[in-house]
């Protein structure tokens, strides 16, 4: 976990200082807000084999409104609080989840919505929310899946996760295609409401 930590740490810092330039009085409170509904979102959780979970994220969401360095810091904020609050997902896990769904899933979901915005809007809003998704969930089930390999025992035993990329890619991913769905919906009603507000100003 410590390599991990390092490259996290020094995204971290990459991210502090991006954000310290974007961040203004009328941005903050919708900010504030938005960040809270990815927290509300991601600790409804549903338990899947294997010791995992399925459960929204708001990724998409916060890279479109923000920007992805904005959103990446404000979800790992979310993960910090939830696992020393609840010891959801863990201090140890904190950097795996911040690069994974924080920095990879914001980027992948704004990247692909400024690519398509300009041809369909609304297509672009639910594909890029789907996408964060979907991106954070592959990443996930392809770190999990390589546990065994990378983690034995002494007889060859897998140390910490017993299950390979066989088993944790279509476990992840099948029900994150779901959830997927249903942030695109929700990124797409929210976004259109938000922008209708005066003074909301996107990324």
């Amino acid at each position: 976990y410590l390599p991990l930590y390092a490259a996290a740490g020094i995204a971290w810092f990459v991210g502090m200082r991006r954000v310290r330039r974007r961040l203004d009085q009328d941005t903050v409170p919708l900010l504030a807000v938005v960040t809270a509904l990815a927290f509300v979102l991601s600790m409804i959780a549903l338990p899947l084999p294997g010791g995992t979970t399925v459960h929204a994220t708001g990724i998409g969401l916060l890279a479109i409104l923000f920007g992805p360095w904005t959103a990446f810091m404000s979800l790992s904020l979310v993960f910090l609080m939830q696992a020393l609050l609840f010891g959801s997902g863990g201090i140890t896990a904190l950097p795996l989840n911040a690069l994974a769904m924080g920095l990879a899933g914001s980027f992948a979901g704004f990247g692909l919505y400024r690519l398509l915005r300009a041809r369909h809007e609304t297509a672009a809003l639910f594909l890029g929310a789907a996408t964060a998704v979907l991106v954070a969930a592959l990443l996930v089930a392809v770190v999990l899946g390589i546990q065994p390999l990378v983690a034995q025992r002494a007889d060859g035993t897998p140390l910490f996760f017993p299950f390979g990329l066989a088993i944790t890619l279509p476990a992840v991913l099948l029900p994150h295609l779901a959830v997927a769905t249903g942030e695109g919906v929700l990124t797409v009603l929210l976004y259109r409401f938000l922008t209708r507000l005066r003074g909301v100003r996107m990324a």
